[in-house]
């Protein structure tokens, strides 16, 4: 068990003593809790309890009716180099009275910050300054993309000016092999290593000063020391040698080393920008400006002066500032930076509209109904930041790892000293050897394995219309065996349309053409199936007269003379008629779940004239989903509440061969349950009943155009309800976890070889520095090549 600690938690429900009474109960029946105390004045409880029983309160508070607030902050560091840093600044944010976790990420250079009540975030970046950091708060509306510009900028300047240094001193080394001895004399290479160690360098020693000031170790305090012990057995060797005599110098080894270093810092800078480009591609997507429509007069205006149900004007080839409904105007919109949907998509009024996507070739007037935060782009944005600023569980090795790392390092270099010198190695040696081991050993590229690898699987997921909500969510997906579709509206359109028709007499245009004049003008959505069917078929529809609705039973009106109905099974029975020679296929088509609908005539004689059959219809791309499902091993199950023969033929169609049918909402859950007990189970739904469902699952997807509850239950989210991006996203949290674990690899690999190597005396320290910088380089550079991903057969039709 953990050191017991003190917490102070916000409760938030009390009204009177009797509730204070109940959350003491709560929390002293934890295990290990003790001197608990609640005061319903101020609303906080305090307990005493081990450190690391956090979860069991929050729960034991929840289970008595009652909440602890919690709120979150994001803060941009500055000044980590490696998981060493990353993991310090964690400490010192985690050691702050009301913070309940904190997640620092190295690729980002942010930490975010969860809080139990309200902390001022001015204490959250003192304790980060008193780490030997620097922290800001972070501003989504304002992204340091300058700051990142002027960075890169003059890292690019220091990199010039220490290779340029730097050169000459390793010359006589590059030309030696050919039979050229020369050599620069000693106060030349003193003139020239000086400026890069301790100006060009001065950054490494500033940031081990504020590390052993913090009474921790990084990757600048083994710089420091190893490159200050070069730098000085050259002062050293250059003193004590007899006058006209040169000596031995290592000016050279420093001054190349922090040049390599510089150099594998800024590529790495430059290589983790790239990793962010989805966010600041996402990011350009939002307009400044936008012209808004007042009794009929045009003013340029900032977005910011926009309020709900204004009219915006979209001109053709522009963004849409906001998210609106469509008023007046036809046009297309290219929404593939937004949704990954690589086809124009009409839009006509009553049409809604995502701000950041692009008009097509028409004059748009858009009702304004979302703005700010609230906007799908804004929402997408807030996704994929989350994703990337969190933590995937195999970072927690990685984690243990840097924490003793440094010191490990430094005790190995001692080590190496020592023993070179206790063997009889001249001093020189032994001091050469230790500074190897000390350059070689970078924590960098195992902070950056993990964080690098989510960005840019994430990103290029989110520029495929793939939203990854959590890196758990994204390194749990690749261990799914099963998934879960739900079928209205997912495997299907969710509107109903003609699935069968037949006349009596065969001649199914007639037919169609007087169910079309009977529902012509009807909102019913079987209405709108046959008429959608006459357009198809371009069919003309004439206007009946004397139309009357016959409630629970269908519709009925004139035309030409003829008194003509289409309605279900009651209509035709007190009509006096019967199913007669469609009585075989009314049997079949109920057996498969269809909506029967029967098209008679009153009179002069009542008799029928045929029959339709409606049906909801697969999605385009379900087919192919299914199959890339089960070509990946995976298999598929339906689970549906609608009737047994509605979800056979479903399933029949797409080769589902596990279906769950007439299945409750409350039970969904319950039978997910079951299967995860196989295995890896994911759930996609997109309806507020799947949210049981998708929250149960080990995965919840939700399809776009689902509701917000359904999206919020689940851990990934696909911006557009095709069926074919499932798979996608099981492909894509694959392969970043397949880079996660080569990364981590590579970043142990260099490691464990380098240190002995150098131990050993098999490694200088200039081939150091270089293996050092290209560990880190090789790890980010790796992961940026998730961003050529695409998901496969997504432009291929059924």
């Amino acid at each position: 068990m953990s050191e017991s600690i003190t917490f102070d938690l916000p409760i938030a429900g009390m009204t009177c003593a009797s509730c204070a009474g109940r959350v003491e109960r709560a929390l002293s029946k934890v295990p290990g809790a003790s001197a608990v105390s609640v005061n319903l004045a101020t609303e906080q409880a305090r307990v005493q309890a081990p450190g690391d029983s956090l979860p069991a309160l929050l729960e034991a508070v929840q289970q008595a009716g009652y909440s602890v607030p919690s709120q979150s902050v994001e803060l941009n560091i500055g000044g980590m180099t490696c998981a060493s840093c990353a993991g310090r600044v964690e400490r010192a944010l985690g050691k702050v009275a009301g913070v309940s976790s904190v997640s620092v990420n190295l690729a980002n250079e942010r930490a975010h910050v969860q809080l139990l009540g309200h902390v001022e975030p001015g204490v959250l970046i003192d304790a980060v300054t008193r780490a030997g950091y620097t922290a800001s708060l972070w501003q989504a509306d304002q992204p340091p993309a300058n700051d990142q510009e002027q960075r890169l900028r003059r890292e690019r300047w220091a990199v010039i000016i220490a290779v340029l240094l730097a050169l000459p001193l390793v010359l006589p080394m590059v030309v030696q092999p050919f039979g050229l001895h020369w050599m620069l004399p000693a106060w030349a290479q003193f003139a020239l290593a000086t400026p890069v160690q301790f100006i060009l360098g001065a950054r490494f020693y500033v940031a081990a000063f504020k590390a052993v000031r913090a009474g921790a170790g990084n990757m600048d305090l083994l710089v420091a020391l190893g490159t200050s012990a070069g730098y000085g057995l050259s002062i050293y060797e250059w003193a004590v040698a007899p006058a006209g005599h040169m000596p031995h110098l290592y000016f050279e080894a420093s001054a190349v080393v922090i040049a390599l270093i510089l150099v594998g810092k800024y590529l790495e800078s430059r290589a983790k920008r790239q990793t962010a480009s989805a966010i600041r591609a996402l990011e350009a997507l939002r307009p400044e400006r936008a012209i808004q429509v007042i009794d009929g007069r045009e003013q340029d205006v900032a977005i910011s002066a926009l309020r709900l149900d204004d009219l915006v004007l979209v001109k053709p080839g522009e963004r849409f500032p906001v998210d609106g409904e469509v008023v007046e105007g036809q046009s297309h919109a290219d929404e593939a930076l937004i949704s990954g949907e690589s086809l124009p998509v009409p839009k006509q009024p009553g049409d809604k509209v995502t701000g950041g996507a692009i008009n097509g070739e028409g004059r748009l007037l858009v009702r304004t109904q979302a703005l700010g935060a609230e906007t799908v782009l804004a929402r997408i944005i807030r996704l994929v930041e989350d994703a990337q600023a969190g933590k995937a569980p195999i970072q927690k090795l990685v984690d243990k790892v840097s924490q003793v790392f440094v010191p490990v390092v430094l005790l190995i270099a001692l080590a190496t000293l020592i023993g070179w010198w206790w063997y009889g190695a001249p001093l020189e040696v032994a001091v050469i050897n230790a500074v190897a081991v000390l350059v070689i050993a970078c924590p960098c590229a195992l902070g950056l394995a993990t964080p690098t690898a989510i960005m840019a699987g994430t990103g290029v997921a989110a520029h495929h219309g793939i939203l990854i909500k959590d890196a758990e969510a994204l390194e749990r997906a690749h261990e799914v065996s099963a998934v879960v579709f739900d079928k209205t509206g997912t495997l299907t359109s969710g509107k109903p349309q003609i699935a069968h028709l037949q006349a009596l007499d065969g001649d199914e245009n007639t037919l169609l053409q007087l169910a079309g004049a009977l529902q012509r003008g009807s909102e019913h959505p079987l209405a709108k199936a046959v008429l959608d069917a006459c357009d198809e078929r371009q069919l003309p529809v004439a206007d009946v007269s004397a139309s009357q609705s016959l409630t629970g039973r269908g519709i009925a009106g004139t035309l030409d003379g003829r008194q003509l109905a289409l309605g279900n099974r009651r209509m035709l029975v007190e009509s006096g008629l019967d199913q007669g020679a469609l009585n075989a296929l009314a049997q079949d088509w109920e057996t498969e779940g269809r909506t029967l609908s029967w098209l008679i005539e009153q009179s002069p004689q009542p008799r029928v004239l045929g029959l339709f059959a409606f049906g909801d219809t697969l999605k385009p791309g379900a087919l192919l989903a299914v199959r890339e499902l089960t070509a990946q091993g995976i298999s598929s199950h339906l689970l549906t509440g609608d009737n047994r023969g509605s979800a056979k033929v479903v399933a029949e169609a797409l080769g589902i061969r596990d279906v769950h049918a007439e299945v409750l909402p409350a039970d969904k859950a319950a039978t997910v349950a079951h299967l995860k007990k196989t295995g890896v189970v994911a759930m996609v739904g997109d309806g507020i009943n799947d949210a049981p469902a998708l929250a149960a699952a080990d995965i919840g997807i939700a399809m776009g155009g689902g509701t917000d509850v359904a999206m919020q239950a689940a851990g990934i989210t696909l911006m557009r309800g095709d069926p074919r991006l499932v798979p996608a996203a099981l492909e894509i949290s694959r392969k970043t976890y397949a880079k996660i674990r080569q990364n981590l690899f590579w970043a142990f690999i260099y490691n464990l070889v380098g240190i002995p190597l150098a131990a050993f005396g098999l490694l200088n320290p200039v081939l150091a520095g270089a293996a050092m910088a290209l560990s880190s380089v090789s790890v980010v550079s790796n992961a940026l090549l998730l961003k050529t991903w695409k998901p496969k057969d997504l432009e291929k039709a059924e």
